[in-house]
């Protein structure tokens, strides 16, 4: 759910985009041998009956039988539904916010759980949401709208996670598990079709090489074409009143581009050796390129402005909204200040990505076993960003971004039991992450502030943990869970000019050292008891933080040294049923939660308190606040071969206290998480044709409540998202042996026209703001064969 004061920021955030697919590898235990049989059962029943295994407590359990509010999602599931990318998981999952951010941030993903998160993914900032990929954490939003290829299932943690997933899960955690190398030889092909040019080609194939020694390739390719024309304002509107010129190239139509293309590949290989429950190692390598324009992404506040910063008084901005579906915005700079000759800043992205890991499992005896997760990873994004989003030769603000990333983590667990009563779990963390942002940026509508930046970005966390789980009576769980985490960071701020002399704007900032240090010890305690082999009840206490960090974009070095903050956290208090009703053809999950959120992370409006009288661009602690809300989820067969899903959550939220450095940028009055209402439903029908195979139609529909898109100005109203409602159809039909199928979709049936986030940082400088446009009905044809 997006925070209210998400969108104050003055200058631009960072992005990139990746395909992270790191390996999970268990040794298969008794339980999960029966796990893996029961699956292969359940691919017989019912949508709803289908039981699904979660390892979100470290150990293979029904996903009924876990204490917390996890939506789970398999392969079939997320197939019969349409979804390939992680952002669409949110449009059934309650009180899941995942959006895809707009061209200023490059490649990433927004995300919140419960209300909180982070769409804010600087380097000098911390994800509120971890996200894991094969048990491996994934440090970044930048680089986290992963494509679901070839995935064994997902796993969404609602509520602070901090005991069993640590530092920046204080919304919670999302898991995504892909299929490991098993003994068959076996492989699939899909490729699909459809509006705007949309080719999608998908592969795998699993392979014996030898007795326990197996294979698994997997790969995925996606191109499709923008839905917003990016339009040459001098072309389609000669003779204006700003004097404006065609460019040079303009077709006849006067379309430079279109934005929101996709156009992404990825490659995952696995090597698994499994001699039996006592060893197990799975290593894995995958690559990801992505080249694509920016987000597709439209003016939305272009005023006659008057304020004082730009100098830009009077100036008419409202001939340059062209449309819903259109921009002017022209990534265009003439010659100023430092540029001699007028330039192009690219209005695309590009990322290509790499990733390692082996995760090993082995085990010492009948109770006891020890698992190593070892991981590294590596990208580079460079991309291009017009912010004031017009095509006014006087109101300029270009960036060009290039930012490098590394990452290396080693996880080790001790995995055990005692007796039949008590289950264990003790391990240790460190990560180390380095990053290198480079920036040239060209902002004069703000004072002619133009420097290069090349920021070396430096992190590590550092953490030892335990879970104890004890069944001291028939139907009694206790849960306990306690992890101690040490982290670090320190941002040097690099200001040049163009020619490599010190900026003549920022230089105090040139060659300072940001440094963040701190620790924390988070705890969970749980009960639940099983009334029946239909009913469990839980209760459960816990915390979690979001890292601390330093001021990523400092206007003097007062507000660098001076602007480290230490974690936000949160207490969440938890009561839940989860119920298998009527023979398992009724499934009701319910969960109500109060979480106690501090020492929230808020942009200030002055920074005299940090010892600058600059504009101010500090974070810091400055407020308290109390989350309240409540999920239900439903999976219901009430006849053979209908399948009907369900979810609705409502949440809301208030601050407690706001620093008063804030100023009326945020009041108290003010929402802290929108929306307040989300809802979605699922239902599709199989169809036995007896020799001429199966027929399923299946729709879905999910309605977003009003989202807050934060205040344009500090001081005035704020500003709402309007609600929007999002209806997917698809017909399948598979053949008698199930090894081809064919399906027609349509997405946003209703073409629903919806703006999820803006981009309003410059507002005060330009009079503009631009927003995020919704992707407008499509369909597609999928051909899939399996051998």
């Amino acid at each position: 759910m997006a925070q209210a004061h998400r969108t104050t920021s003055h200058v631009r955030l960072l992005a990139a985009g990746s395909l992270a697919a790191l390996s999970l590898g268990m040794a298969m235990p008794a339980l999960a041998q029966e796990a893996q049989a029961q699956t292969q059962a359940d691919e017989n029943i019912s949508e709803s009956a289908r039981e699904i295994v979660v390892t979100a407590q470290f150990r293979e359990q029904r996903l009924q039988d876990t204490p917390l509010s996890i939506t789970a999602v398999d392969a079939q599931l997320l197939a019969s539904r349409n979804q390939t990318d992680l952002s669409q998981i949110a449009q059934q999952a309650p009180n899941v916010t995942l959006n895809a951010m707009g061209g200023a941030y490059g490649s990433s993903l927004g995300a919140a759980i419960r209300g909180v998160g982070q769409f804010d993914f600087n380097p000098a900032y911390e994800p509120g949401v971890g996200i894991y990929v094969d048990d491996v954490y994934y440090a970044t939003l930048t680089g986290s709208i992963f494509d679901l290829l070839d995935l064994e299932r997902v796993e969404v943690l609602r509520g602070p996670q901090g005991t069993l997933t640590g530092r920046n899960a204080i919304g919670g955690a999302i898991k995504l598990f892909s299929k490991k190398p098993s003994d068959e030889n076996s492989g699939m092909v899909e490729a699909v079709y459809g509006s705007r040019n949309r080719v999608d080609i998908r592969g795998s194939a699993n392979f014996i090489l030898a007795q326990d020694l197996y294979a698994r390739i997997s790969g995925v390719y996606k191109r499709q074409n923008g839905y917003v024309d990016q339009v040459d304002y001098g072309c389609a509107n000669p003779g204006n009143a700003q004097g404006i010129t065609a460019r040079p190239g303009s077709g006849s139509d006067c379309v430079i581009d279109k934005l929101g293309e996709k156009g992404y590949a990825g490659l995952r290989g696995s090597l698994r050796y499994n001699p039996g429950d006592n060893f197990d190692i799975v290593i894995t390598g995958d690559y990801t390129h992505e080249e694509r324009t920016n987000a597709a992404e439209v003016i939305t506040r272009a005023d006659r402005v008057g304020f004082p910063f730009g100098g830009f008084a009077g100036r008419d901005m409202s001939s340059y909204n062209c449309g819903r579906f259109c921009t002017y915005a022209n990534f265009y700079a003439p010659p100023g200040g430092q540029v001699t000759q007028g330039y192009e800043m690219p209005n695309r992205l590009k990322f290509d990505g790499y990733g390692f890991s082996a995760n090993m499992t082995i085990g010492l005896n009948d109770s006891l076993n020890v698992q190593s997760i070892t991981a590294y990873r590596n990208y580079r994004q460079i991309w291009g960003t017009d912010d004031d989003f017009t095509p006014d030769l006087g109101v300029v603000g270009q960036g060009y971004n290039d930012l490098k990333f590394w990452f290396f983590s080693q996880e080790l667990r001790l995995n055990g039991k005692i007796g039949d009563k008590i289950d264990f779990t003790l391990g240790g963390f460190y990560s180390d992450q380095r990053s290198v942002y480079f920036t040239r940026q060209d902002i004069r509508y703000a004072g002619l502030i133009q420097f290069v930046g090349n920021d070396p970005v430096n992190a590590d966390s550092k953490a030892v943990f335990g879970t104890v789980i004890a069944r001291p009576i028939d139907g009694l769980t206790l849960t306990g869970g306690l992890r101690y985490t040490e982290e670090a960071k320190d941002y040097t701020f690099v200001r040049k000019n163009y020619d490599g002399t010190v900026s003549t704007a920022l230089g105090a900032l040139d060659g300072v050292k940001a440094t963040f240090k701190g620790d924390r010890v988070d705890w969970r305690v749980s009960a639940d008891y099983r009334f029946s082999p239909e009913v469990l009840a839980y209760v459960t206490v816990g915390t979690g933080f979001k890292g601390g960090g330093v001021t990523a974009r400092p206007f003097d070095a007062a507000q660098a040294l001076n602007g480290s903050f230490d974690p936000e956290t949160v207490t969440a208090y938890e009561a839940g049923l989860k119920t298998d009703l009527f023979d398992r053809r009724l499934r009701l999950n319910l969960a109500g939660f109060i979480n106690d959120y501090n020492d929230i992370q808020l942009p200030l409006i002055t920074c005299a308190s940090l010892g600058s009288n600059a504009p101010c661009g500090a974070r810091q602690n400055a407020g308290n606040g109390r989350i309240k809300g409540f999920e239900l989820e439903m999976q219901a067969s009430p006849i053979e071969g209908l399948d009907i899903d369900a979810s609705l959550s409502h949440l809301t939220g208030n601050y407690k206290n706001i620093d008063p450095r804030v100023g009326n940028a945020i009041l108290l009055t003010d929402p802290i998480v929108t929306p307040k209402w989300k809802y979605s439903f699922g239902i599709q029908y199989r169809a036995d044709l007896g020799s001429a195979g199966s027929l399923t139609p299946r729709f879905d529909f999910a309605h977003t409540g009003k989202t807050s898109a934060g205040r344009i100005a500090a001081g005035a109203p704020i500003e709402y998202f309007n609600a929007y409602d999002i209806g997917n159809a698809r017909l399948t039909w598979r053949n008698e042996a199930e090894d081809l199928s064919i399906s027609m979709e349509v997405q946003n049936v209703f073409n629903e026209y919806y703006t999820p986030f803006r981009f309003a940082a410059v507002y005060l400088f330009t009079g503009t703001a631009y927003s995020q446009v919704g992707r407008p009905r499509e369909w597609a044809v999928t051909v899939q064969k399996r051998f």
